[in-house]
């Protein structure tokens, strides 16, 4: 899902509180915000099914210029630009940087792609197996060890994702393509230790050369074209802000609310996606197919369950 594909890094139930408790009314607005900034996410495909007749690479490159004006602007308002400047005067961040923008581009491209080719169904997939991917990153990249539920889980996981591709008759290219670009993502994105804003502006700045040069080569090659159709530009421009916005809503809710509170959060995306894709796109879901759904509903709650245990066994020795 796009959220999920501009925040930073998955967030999961079992992560650490932010050191200082939120008051009362700082809880109620992160709630906001982050319902906000899921539902956002979730309704995305509406905006691209509306502009699907343009093509996922048009798409892509319009949303990097209309995402890099968006936040250069709140970040000249915000005095955020130090941070950018200090990014790309390291140049070990700055690889990093540019290969989160790499695959954030190829994590937009593809759910892009397969919301105009009608798979929304199997983007939905991909973000619900997410959070078990970047667990599953964490023991292979980084030798983490994992208890037995956690293990459990993503063995679940994995026969969901196995019923999944005997459901499509293929293996689940889309979904798969979209947990590890998003996974690998947030790895990278660690460690330039960038905050949202600052973030995802260097990244656009990176791929802004590619963006614009492809649109410069399509209006030469084919003409105006979209460009010149004020419906089709209205809904480009307001891809900006549709990248922007849930990002710096999600920014505003993690610094309100503990991270165990936001990791509830983050199946709403893939969940409305999911609704949308059989009710209003007519998109069918076959026998095997409700399965693999099921099975992976079935491993987030393993997944979920173990990390509020461990969560509420940490407190009692606190």
């Amino acid at each position: 899902m796009s959220l999920p594909e501009s925040a930073p890094e998955a967030i999961a139930p079992g992560d650490v509180a932010p050191p200082s408790a939120p008051s009362s009314n700082d809880g109620r607005n992160g709630v906001v915000a982050a319902l906000a900034a899921y539902i956002l996410w979730g309704f995305l495909p509406l905006l691209f099914r509306q502009v699907e007749a343009v093509g996922s690479v048009m798409i892509v490159a319009e949303r990097t210029l209309w995402s890099l004006l968006l936040l250069g602007g709140i970040l000249a308002l915000s005095g955020g630009f130090g941070d950018v400047r200090a990014l790309f005067a390291d140049r070990r961040r700055a690889l990093m940087t540019l290969l989160s923008a790499v695959l954030l581009a190829g994590n937009w491209l593809l759910y892009v792609w397969a919301v105009e080719t009608g798979q929304v169904l199997e983007a939905s997939f991909g973000y619900f197996i997410n959070p078990l991917v970047n667990v599953a990153m964490g023991m292979v990249l980084l030798g983490e060890r994992q208890n037995r539920l956690q293990t459990v889980s993503i063995l679940i996981a994995v026969v969901a994702i196995g019923i999944q591709a005997i459901g499509l008759g293929r293996v689940p290219v889309i979904a798969l393509g979209l947990a590890l670009s998003f996974g690998f993502y947030g790895y990278f994105r660690k460690t330039a230790q960038l905050g949202p804003a600052s973030g995802l502006f260097s990244e656009t700045v990176m791929l802004a050369p590619a963006a614009a040069a492809y649109v410069i080569f399509n209006l030469m090659t084919v003409g105006p074209g979209i460009h010149a159709d004020p419906y089709y530009m209205t809904l480009l421009v307001f891809t900006g802000p549709a990248t922007a916005i849930p990002l710096l809503l999600f920014a505003f809710a993690v610094r309100r609310l503990r991270l165990t509170t936001i990791g509830m959060f983050q199946y709403i995306a893939p969940s409305i996606q999911f609704l949308l894709a059989i009710f209003l796109f007519g998109e069918h879901l076959n026998g095997l197919r409700l399965v693999s759904f099921a099975l992976i509903w079935l491993s987030l709650a393993v997944y979920s369950y173990d990390s509020f245990r461990r969560r509420g066994q940490a407190r009692a020795l606190a």
